[in-house]
This record gives structure tokens, sequence and C-alpha cells, in this order.
């Protein structure tokens, strides 16, 4: 059934409109403001995790409890597809890099700087570095939207999803520094496993001598980030050339944009092996 919800996601987000309907994060965000101006929750953060992550997957866990018993688990199947399409990542990347690339194809660099602070929320003082930014983003938010939620989803299933997302979102939305400070700790946690699956795939479908160079010496390493990562061995792996304004620099995000597509395609060749041989 995993490897059936997994591809009834990519149909929701290629041809329907339904992520959207579903990705409702006022009720949560509400809970999480409630949460801060409690005195109890400020004292003790860890107790805000609890209420702001732990409580919703207990609650998803007894619905699952529920339906999987019957019907030999077909029931939970709606279930486990709203979860899924919920931890997704939110908005859509390439609507949003639309603007930039249209900006920089034409060489106005004024322009696309205004773009990617608007729609991006990047900033830089240089051409290159600004482009070097974009890029870095397109990888990652594909990582964090999509790599990260489908690998603990086939591992773990919609609980592990779910609380990839709860504290990506408590990482990206708390106001308390403590509070968020544990949020990216767990998160960081979290992202340890998948982010180098993502890089071991980089290295099959891109180039896999630049994938090993940048990848040997991290590869277990726990202090250095999963957006560091990603970002580093997602450029090698496509050898990205100098950033530069027009025709090229585009050029650069959709050879990276062609390379998550591939690792994507790999990863569910290996999960429809595995569905078939366990």
């Amino acid at each position: 059934m995993s490897f059936l919800v997994l591809l009834l996601v990519l149909w929701v987000e290629k041809f329907s409109a339904w992520r959207n309907k579903i990705q409702q994060d006022g009720p949560w965000l509400r809970l999480l403001a409630w949460s801060e101006r409690q005195a109890d929750f400020i004292e003790s953060p860890w107790l805000a995790v609890v209420v702001l992550v732990v409580l919703p997957l207990v609650a998803l866990g007894l619905v699952l409890m529920l339906l999987e018993p019957l019907a030999y688990g077909w029931l939970a199947l709606p279930v486990h597809l709203l979860v899924l399409i919920y931890s997704l990542g939110r908005g859509d990347l390439q609507a949003a890099l639309g603007p930039f690339r249209d900006s920089w194809r034409r060489g106005d660099s004024e322009a696309a700087y205004l773009v990617a602070r608007r729609d991006l929320a990047l900033e830089a003082d240089e051409e290159g570095v600004l482009l070097q930014q974009v890029q870095g983003h397109l990888v990652w938010q594909a990582y964090q939207s999509f790599f990260a939620v489908i690998f603990w989803y086939a591992l773990l299933g919609p609980l592990a999803a779910l609380a990839y997302r709860l504290l990506a979102l408590l990482a990206e939305h708390a106001g308390q520094e403590v509070l968020r400070e544990r949020a990216v700790q767990l998160r960081h946690a979290f992202d340890w496993m998948p982010v180098r699956a993502l890089a071991a795939s980089f290295a099959l479908v891109g180039h896999f001598v630049a994938v090993n160079r940048a990848l040997l010496h991290e590869l277990l390493s726990w202090d250095i980030s999963a957006a560091q990562l990603v970002i580093d061995v997602g450029r090698a792996a496509c050898e990205t050339p100098e950033p530069v304004i027009g025709e090229v620099g585009v050029r650069s995000l959709d050879s990276l944009w062609q390379l998550l597509v591939r690792a994507a395609v790999l990863w569910y060749v290996v999960f429809a092996l595995w569905e078939l041989l366990y």
C-alpha cells in the first residue's frame, strides 16, 4: 500500500489542486501561538514540543490503529494519502522560481534581485552570489519538501512523515528562540539519514567522481548541516559552472532540476523493488 500512496501523491501533486486545500496550517499555528503564551511551556520548551508534535502523532496513531484492521487496511489508505500530502513542503517551487528565471535570462540583474527578495527571501551583494543562493534554494527546498518526507514515509510510515513536517513548521514559525532551537536540533537528527541517501543518489544519477570528492569527508559528520551537504553535493553532481547572468545561468538551474528529477525516479524504482521483494 505504501508504494500506491507514493504514486497517488505524484498524481495529486501534478494533476490536482488538492495539495493547497489539504495543507492548512491555521489550526496548528493557533496552537503554537497559544502554547507560546503559557508560562509552563516558556519554562519547559520540551513540553511545548510534546503538545505541538507528539500529541498530533498520538492522535494519528490512534486513528490508524482503528482503521488498519478493517477491510484489509484499505480504509487507512485515504488517511495515509492525506497525511503524506500534508507533510510535503509548502508552495510551488518551480512557480516561485519563474520570475527570477525570466529576469536572469534577459540579463536584468536589478529585477532578479527584487524578485529573489520578494519570492525566495534571498539577498546578495553580487550577481554570482545571488545565483548560487538560488541554486542552493532550489536543491534544499526540493529535498525538504519532497525527498525527506517520502524517505521517512517509506521507511517508517505516515507518523514519521508528519513528525518531520511538524518539526519543520516549528523551526520556521516558533517565536521563542529556545523552542526554535529544540525543533532545529530534532530536525537535524531527522535530516541525517535522508540527506545522505539523496547525496548518494546524486552520485548514481550525476557526476560520481565529483560527488565522491564532495561527500567523502562529510559522509558521517554530525556537525555539517543538511542544507550545506545537499547543496554542495548537488552542485558537484551537476558540475555547476561559474555563475554568470543570462541563459547560461538559467541552464544551471535546469541542470539541477533535472538532477533532482532523476534522483526522484531512482528512489521510486528502489521503493518499487522493495515492495516487490518484501
